[in-house]
């Protein structure tokens, strides 16, 4: 047995590390961007809504663009979606890099969004073709330790790159990344949709499937627990900037500092989730850190109704309370997908609109009440939070490890 590991990690590994380099241009798209905001908001003489609504747009469209690349993977394979999503994110980025107005800068971003979706789906098809089980969670949590770089460097970056030649070059460098990125999915990227496991696109099949995955109360209470885990990154990345930025006058390099350090509980924690699912079971693991994540939130909500909260301890609850999500996140994707070997593009892409959507729409309902403040920051994802252990009781006994 322990032969098998050591022979068997190593490839794991190097298959972590090359899904995980194609996934990271999506959420660098995000994160290097996020210093920014405040100078995009003067420089393009907007408002903050205006380019709140930048990421409001990328998250929504990225969200239904999955729709498409699922069912097409499942008809051609995994490789030339992932060539035609590329190309369109490479073109986005470009015309974002080049945007003389917020407008133009908007519709450039939902171009990049569309392109980027594939980025989400095709990877988690991929995994969902070679692996199931513990080996997939592991998996899914090595490439959410890839993915993890981005909270922690990009928006450092993004400061530094804005130092040498403002918010534009932090898209001329995710255009090279992109580039990038499609090379190594044409050189090294191997086909692993076999031809007779792959199914026509048609309208009739898609509706069928799902219509079967929305009766599946199992799947979609999973999906929306990670969603609604996803919607409190969204919202925090939404409102972040203008809160560390106002309400704590950090610097955009002080600014990119704390956002990373709210990133390091969610890295390790995931990295535990594969271990923690085989021994307690993957369904408990769902139930506990959803609770956990959500008594971190109603802490800071407490303590933000008797004193205005220090930026230190702010940063602590957070990062706790994203500890318990790196738990949650790749295990709820890995259950949700568990009985669906034979959609699983289409459960993917499905399942990827779902929690993005969810987010866009988090996005705009707490921001009719966002004012700056970083109260009104913590209820948001105190809202989020609350929403995750309500969908996790209520579909608990239908998931395909009982949570």
């Amino acid at each position: 047995m322990q032969s098998i590991s050591r022979t068997a990690a190593p490839s794991l590994w190097r298959e972590a590390l090359l899904l995980g380099a194609l996934v990271i241009p999506g959420p660098f798209a995000i994160d290097m961007f996020l210093p920014a905001m405040p100078d995009i908001t003067r420089d393009l003489n907007t408002t903050i809504a205006a380019t709140q609504a930048t990421l409001t747009a990328y998250f929504i469209a990225f969200g239904l663009a999955q729709m498409a690349y699922g069912p097409w993977s499942d008809a051609v394979g995994r490789k030339k979606p992932m060539y035609a999503g590329l190309v369109v994110f490479l073109a986005g980025t470009l015309a974002c890099t080049l945007a003389p107005t917020i407008g133009v800068l908007i519709v450039a971003r939902v171009v990049q969004a569309i392109g980027a979706a594939v980025l989400m789906v095709v990877p988690r098809a991929i995994i969902r073709d070679r692996h199931t089980g513990e080996r997939a969670t592991r998996l899914m949590a090595l490439i959410m330790l890839v993915i993890s770089v981005s909270p922690m460097l990009a928006p450092l970056a993004g400061s530094l790159l804005m130092a040498f030649g403002g918010w534009r070059v932090i898209f001329g460098v995710l255009a090279l990344a992109a580039a990038l990125a499609l090379v190594a999915t044409i050189r090294a990227l191997p086909e692993t949709l076999a031809e007779g496991a792959r199914r026509p696109v048609n309208a009739g099949t898609m509706i069928r499937g799902i219509a079967l995955l929305s009766r599946d109360r199992g799947f979609m209470g999973l999906t929306l627990v990670g969603g609604f885990g996803m919607a409190s990154f969204f919202v925090y990345i939404a409102m972040a900037p203008f809160v560390f930025t106002g309400a704590y006058g950090l610097t955009p390099q002080g600014f990119s500092l704390a956002f990373a350090v709210n990133a390091v509980g969610f890295f390790a924690a995931s990295q535990m989730a594969a271990g923690m699912g085989a021994r307690y079971g993957a369904g408990r693991v769902v139930m506990g850190a959803t609770f956990g994540f959500a008594t971190c939130a109603a802490a800071l909500f407490g303590l933000s109704l008797v004193v205005e909260v220090p930026l230190v301890v702010l940063i602590a609850g957070l990062a706790a309370g994203n500890a318990c999500l790196g738990l949650v996140i790749p295990t709820a994707m890995v259950l949700a997908l568990e009985e669906h070997g034979d959609l699983a593009g289409l459960a993917s892409s499905y399942g990827g609109t779902l929690q993005m959507v969810v987010g866009g729409a988090m996005i705009g309902l707490t921001g009719l009440f966002f004012d700056g403040s970083p109260a009104r920051l913590i209820l948001a994802i105190g809202i989020c939070a609350a929403l995750a252990v309500i969908t996790a009781l209520v579909t608990r006994e239908a998931t395909p490890a009982p949570i």
